[in-house]
């Protein structure tokens, strides 16, 4: 009997945010998978070193790259580096982004907020998956990561919400464009995530009514979300296009 063969053997890709949380369980996967897997992150250069040693540890090739994604000069870094490290990708995950922890109204939120929260959420991920579909192979796949708030909304955090709303009509108007190469845009819409991010609100006495909320009774972990991701680069999706891949214990089903 042997194991299923994901189709990732040798194949190159990038997740951005990948020194922690879902890029992390992200690109380990992938690398489990047979991938070879840059990273990008932000400021966390020694957790990132440690994603790398645990990417090689597969027998991939492996790198990181530091930068803020908001700067198109960052960005034009990264994608030198992967020019120089890979020569080419064929899987994108854009995953690098924030969630401002603080509720505020949108009637008091001020310009400061709302600009960083698009430009980390959303102008990074423009300037990335540009650069990525310019070096994308035929048949390459490329996942952003949005979230339930982007299909139904956050009250208090509308900034966060309309961002990742975006992202979804960027996936269905992307993938038309590219899809006579064969590649194929989806996104993950997560819900609630056990990761440092989410962690102010996960730790409160509000946990209890969180997992509750969720239909199988629990937050998911990094994993979980790594999982789907996965399988959708994999030629296992390879007629799923478009599509918004809901990974929240069927949170939005209730409430």
């Amino acid at each position: 009997m042997t194991g299923l063969d994901l189709g990732l053997e040798g194949k190159r890709a990038l997740v951005t945010g990948g020194s922690r949380g879902v890029g992390r369980a992200t690109a380990e996967l992938l690398a489990r998978a047979g991938a070879h897997v840059g990273i990008s992150y932000h400021r966390r250069a020694e957790e990132a070193r440690r994603v790398v040693e645990s990417v090689r540890a597969q027998g991939v090739r492996s790198w990181a790259e530091g930068g803020d994604l908001t700067d198109r000069a960052a960005v034009r870094r990264l994608f030198m580096r992967l020019d120089d490290e890979f020569d080419g990708l064929d899987i994108f995950v854009g995953n690098a982004g924030i969630w401002p922890v603080a509720d505020v109204p949108l009637s008091m939120m001020d310009d400061e907020r709302w600009h960083t929260t698009v430009a980390v959420n959303l102008d990074s991920i423009f300037f990335t998956t540009r650069a990525a579909l310019q070096r994308m192979s035929d048949d390459g796949r490329v996942v952003l990561v949005s979230s339930t708030a982007g299909q139904r909304g956050e009250a208090f955090h509308s900034d966060y919400a309309a961002t990742k709303g975006a992202i979804i009509s960027m996936v269905k108007g992307i993938c038309v464009e590219v899809g006579r190469r064969g590649i194929t845009v989806n996104a993950v819409a997560p819900g609630w995530i056990d990761t440092e991010m989410s962690a102010s609100a996960l730790r409160g006495p509000e946990r209890a009514a969180i997992d509750d909320a969720i239909p199988l009774g629990r937050v998911a972990t990094a994993e979980d979300v790594a999982g789907p991701i996965v399988m959708m680069c994999s030629p296992l999706a390879r007629h799923i296009t478009g599509e918004i891949l809901n990974v929240n214990g069927g949170a939005v089903l209730v409430g």
